[in-house]
């Protein structure tokens, strides 16, 4: 059975229409060939994340959990990712992300460039998720340029491609 990959882009900017959700769908985009399935701006959930009994939410996560390719990204804060992006992540169960992930963070200068290695793809890899390739980093500056993805999508997109292929049967 051949079935197109489903992608979802989960943003954990405190601010609705973010650049962090601008380069999140930018990266699904590349990575997939398509349209994310799925967009998740976290910010349009507001207090729902603090209920969970919200079937929203758990709707949310579950549709998130079973996606193939799930696109991550957040704004560097305190050298790591938001609460807001916390409280969504804490919803999954420890194989809750089943496909391929892609943790992706902005920041305002490079002196965070780990921070998507460091905090973000830890949690990932632990509610489940394969991630492959390297986290990515864009300065907040560059967030709509695409020469500050050019390299990194060049090295992530064959890897992302292959899993994505051998997971549906589709080619990405």
């Amino acid at each position: 059975m051949t079935d197109s990959p489903s992608v979802a882009v989960v943003v954990g900017n405190p601010k609705p229409q973010s650049r962090t959700l601008a380069a999140a769908v930018r990266v699904a985009r590349e990575l997939s060939g398509a349209e994310p399935d799925l967009l998740v701006d976290l910010a349009a959930l507001g207090p729902a994340l603090l209920d969970w009994q919200d079937a929203t939410v758990a709707g949310l996560v579950a549709e998130v959990g079973r996606a193939d390719l799930v696109v991550v990204a957040c704004p560097t804060y305190k050298a790591t990712y938001t609460g807001l992006l916390k409280l969504f992540l804490d919803r999954f169960a420890t194989d809750g992300l089943r496909g391929v992930a892609v943790p992706v963070m902005l920041g305002a200068g490079p002196g965070h460039a780990l921070a998507p290695e460091l905090t973000l793809r830890p949690v990932l890899v632990e509610l489940g998720a394969s991630v492959p390739v390297r986290g990515l980093y864009v300065l907040d500056a560059s967030y709509d340029d695409p020469a500050a993805y050019a390299d990194w999508l060049d090295r992530a997109r064959p890897v992302v491609s292959s899993l994505l292929t051998r997971r549906t049967g589709a080619p990405a």
